[in-house]
C-alpha cells in the first residue's frame, strides 16, 4: 500500500565512503514499507512497524550461522537497557533464517531485543544489500570480532552440524548492514556490510542514534564516557 507522503531519499554515510571514496547508495523506505517480517512465533509484520512511530537502529545479519554475526549480537546483547530508553529508541535485528531459528539463535548470543527474520530476503534485496564478500586490505576489521576466520567457520559448521534442523539458517552469500531511520520514513544513516567483518561499530551507530553513553564491550558493558 502506498501512501501520499513521499518519502525522503537518504545517502548512504559508510565506512567505505569516508575511506575510499566508494559511490553512495540511496534508499527509499516506501520500497520496503510493506514487505512482511516474521517474529519467533512465525507472526508477521510489515517492516514499517519498526520505525514508523519513533528511531530504530535496525541491524541485518547474514545468516544465524555465521559466527562474526553471533559475536557482533553478543555485543549488541551487552547493551544496558536504560541507555536504549533513555535516547527513546529501539534496537532490532533481522535475519533471514525461518522463524523458528529465531529462539536458539537469541539462547546462544544472550540477545533480549527484538528480533525478525526476512526469510524471502525482501527487505535485503529492496535496500540493495550485496550478496557476495568483497575484502579490502585497507578496510577495518569489526571491533566485534573476536575468532579468526577459520576458527569462526569451523565453529560455524559445527552448529550446522549439531542443529535440530540441518539447514544454514539463511542464504550464505547475503551480507548485511546496518539502518537508522524513524519515526516515520525518515532514514538518519544506511551502511551495507561488504562483508562478514564490515560491521559498523555498535558505539558509532548508537551515537549517532541519540545514545549519550559510550559502551566498553570488551567484557561486560561499561560506560566509559558520557
Amino acid at each position: 500500500m502506498c501512501t501520499d507522503v513521499i518519502s525522503p531519499i537518504t545517502r548512504q554515510v559508510a565506512k567505505e565512503d569516508r575511506e575510499d571514496g566508494t559511490p553512495s547508495v540511496d534508499i527509499r523506505l516506501e520500497d520496503v514499507e510493506d514487505c512482511l517480517i516474521y517474529d519467533r512465533h512465525g507472526v508477521s509484520v510489515p517492516f514499517k512497524k519498526l520505525y514508523q512511530d519513533g528511531k530504530s537502529v535496525i541491524i541485518f545479519v547474514r545468516n544465524f550461522l555465521c559466527y562474526s554475526c553471533e559475536e557482533y549480537v553478543e555485543d549488541l546483547s551487552k547493551i544496558p537497557k536504560e541507555a536504549l530508553e533513555d535516547a527513546d529508541i529501539r534496537l532490532v535485528v533481522i535475519g533471514q533464517a525461518a522463524h523458528y531459528h529465531i529462539e536458539p539463535f537469541c539462547s546462544l548470543t544472550g540477545y533480549p531485543y527484538e528480533i525478525y527474520v526476512d526469510p524471502e530476503r525482501s527487505v535485503y534485496q529492496k535496500l540493495g544489500m550485496k550478496r557476495e564478500e568483497k575484502f579490502n586490505d585497507s578496510a577495518n576489521r569489526s571491533p566485534h570480532v573476536k575468532s579468526g576466520m577459520f576458527m569462526g567457520q569451523l565453529k560455524s559448521i559445527w552448529r550446522a552440524m549439531t542443529s535440530p534442523v540441518f539447514d544454514f539458517q539463511g542464504d550464505l552469500h547475503q551480507q548485511g548492514g546496518a539502518l537508522i531511520a524513524g519515526p516515520g520514513p525518515r532514514v538518519h544513516f544506511y551502511h551495507c556490510d561488504t562483508n562478514r567483518l564490515d560491521h559498523m561499530p555498535i558505539n558509532w551507530l548508537l551515537q549517532l542514534a541519540g545514545v549519550q553513553q559510550t559502551l566498553d564491550f570488551s567484557d561486560k558493558p561499561k560506560i566509559i564516557d558520557v
